[in-house]
């Protein structure tokens, strides 16, 4: 499958931009050399860039690909998260503050983080004053509650997250308000609305993380008299301080301000753009080139220029230019239902015969893309640990051929296997990186056929079991990054077999072991942080040994900063993406 850069540019092309960002920062980070004078390069890391509270203007992204969804109930994507705040607001939501202090919650719709009591298992909130849809109608509590429970509707409402539901009804006894027979529909038992003001959420066991999910956009408020159900993705009511003037799947969407929104209801949302406007064009190393050039001031996705853009970037523009730590992990996942993958040895095969180092260099290299992983949980994570029981790092991640080739004498495959995997074509890299894996596995006799996929449709390929299994995708190249700063926050879909979905499903490995699913359990139960750690190092261990999931970098992103922008930050509650909703831009 060709690429957009040909293989024998790639090892070059890292070289670049790695040569750049060293001289850079042995210049102490600043940029002296770059052919502009913006902010300088990685300016935004743990700090404000241009602090500003003007407003006007138009704030112009560029995406690479869709919305997953504009429903909030249905939105996974961390883009579309961060995104989603400009016209959605949920009772509580992370800092607006750069770094690890934007973990911190606050109130958004509500005045503060819950009164909690009854030993962890009550939850109440009480409502700002003067919040609003933006027909001017008062936002109630029973709009809260509504919101929610559309999450339940599975067979309309999909590719949502599932921690309210499997938190507040374990036994999905609730069916969702389209087969609620309640006259106003709110027939969820676990939430109560005593008046307008306040929600009580009654948990049946007691969940440390239970704030978190709320901060989703699955915790958001939508109106009943406005939803149109799986049509609500087109034209989602507006909460905050922008609504949407027009959407165009798969081409544009634009904002305009709510005039129904007050600035006195909402601490979080300066609102500094008249207008935000999102084109989406699949052409990755154009974008680039448009970002550079000015039409635009901000890539939407956050994963990270292509190769020729980050060479044209640290050359020319790098003090508009941050390489960003995240908290994603590129990966691969291996499906243990399709054959050979089923077995062990043959999974632990893949892993011996992965030269990670090269994977590496695909994704720019250790300075520019990243480090070698060899947890399934990110560093940031607390579950993470150096066990490295296939000598990846020791190797400083090259293959080791000899032990593959054992492995797979050991699975009743002495001679190798053929498979498939899927790679995204929208994620700068992924394609790139599958195709030099197929490259290194070939050399033990794992022939891989390389299937390249529209993102934006992953969740209904690599995202459905059936799928998967009718085209025989063994493998799923995908990286992810954590819902919030926990094991459960980060690992729960990717390795919970109660988390596999029909459509949307995460868990692309279909790890389906009750050891796993109880030591989640074990860990969400425990209020004690160190014995949370060490249930999830556990998990780790279990994960790695069974060779049920190949983590292979943890990624860093080479990204654009527009020099137009104002009050741009990297914020960790977002993976490390800038946090959108403070934005604003000089006219």
């Amino acid at each position: 499958m060709p690429t957009g850069i040909p293989k024998r540019r790639l090892a070059a092309g890292a070289a670049l931009v790695v040569a750049a960002l060293v001289s850079t920062t042995a210049c102490g980070g600043g940029d002296s050399d770059s052919k502009d004078k913006g902010a300088g390069y990685n300016a935004a890391l743990d700090k404000v860039v241009n602090a500003s509270a003007k407003k006007g203007g138009t704030l112009k992204f560029i995406s690479k690909q869709d919305f997953d969804s504009l429903d909030p109930q249905r939105t996974y994507y961390g883009f579309s998260w961060d995104f989603s705040r400009y016209f959605t607001r949920t009772l509580v939501t992370y800092d607006t503050k750069p770094g690890a202090a934007s973990n911190k919650l606050v109130g958004d719709l509500a005045t503060g983080p819950a009164t909690v009591s009854d030993g962890g298992k009550t939850y109440t909130y009480k409502l700002r004053d003067g919040v609003t849809w933006e027909d001017g109608s008062k936002l109630t509590s029973k709009d809260v509650k509504y919101g929610i429970e559309r999450a339940w509707a599975t067979d309309v409402i999909t590719g949502g997250p599932n921690y309210l539901m499997s938190t507040l009804d374990p036994k999905s006894e609730y069916k969702g308000p389209y087969k609620d027979s309640s006259a106003d529909k709110l027939g969820l038992k676990a939430i109560d609305t005593p008046d307008d003001q306040t929600v009580v959420f009654h948990l049946p066991k007691p969940n440390g993380d239970f704030e978190q999910f709320l901060a989703m956009p699955a915790g958001a408020p939508v109106k009943a008299s406005k939803d149109t159900a799986a049509k609500y993705t087109q034209h989602p009511f507006s909460s905050g301080p922008y609504k949407i003037q027009s959407y165009s799947a798969n081409k544009s969407l634009v904002l305009v301000r709510n005039a129904a929104w007050k600035k006195a209801s909402d601490p979080i949302r300066p609102a500094l753009p008249d207008k935000i406007t999102v084109t989406i064009s699949p052409n990755l190393e154009e974008n680039d080139k448009k970002l550079m050039e000015g039409d635009y001031d901000l890539d939407l996705n956050g994963t990270g220029m292509t190769q020729s853009g980050r060479i044209s970037a640290v050359q020319d523009h790098k003090a508009d230019v941050d390489n960003l730590e995240t908290t994603f992990v590129r990966y691969v996942a291996l499906t243990h239902t399709i054959k050979p993958l089923d077995n062990a040895h043959c999974r632990k095969a893949v892993f011996y015969g992965t030269d990670f180092a090269g994977l590496q260099q695909t994704r720019g290299g250790a300075i520019a893309g990243g480090d070698i992983a060899n947890s399934v949980f990110p560093k940031s994570i607390p579950g993470y640990d150096s066990y490295d029981p296939y000598g990846v790092i020791a190797r400083k991640g090259k293959a080791d051929d000899a032990k593959a080739k054992d492995e797979l004498k050991q699975c009743g495959q002495p001679n190798g296997f053929s498979t498939k995997i899927t790679a995204r074509t929208n994620q700068p890299g992924e394609v790139d990186a599958a195709e030099a894996l197929q490259q290194q596995l070939s050399k033990v006799g794992i022939k891989i056929e390389v299937d390249s996929i529209d993102g934006a449709q992953s969740s209904s390929i690599s995202g459905s079991p059936k799928v998967q299994k009718e085209r025989g995708y063994g493998m799923t190249m995908s990286g992810w990054g954590p819902d919030f700063s926990t094991g459960q926050g980060y690992g729960q879909p990717l390795f919970d077999s109660r988390f596999i979905k029909s459509n949307g499903n995460y868990n692309e490995s279909q790890i389906n072991d009750k050891t796993i699913d109880g030591l989640f359990d074990q860990a969400i139960a425990t209020t004690d942080k160190a014995k949370s750690k060490a249930i999830y190092e556990q998990m780790n261990k279990r994960l790695l040994d069974n060779a049920d999931w190949m983590p292979f970098i943890y990624e860093k992103n080479i990204s654009w900063r527009g020099p137009r922008l104002t009050n741009i930050y990297s914020s960790a509650a977002y993976s490390g993406r800038y946090d959108y909703v403070t934005l604003g831009v000089v006219k």
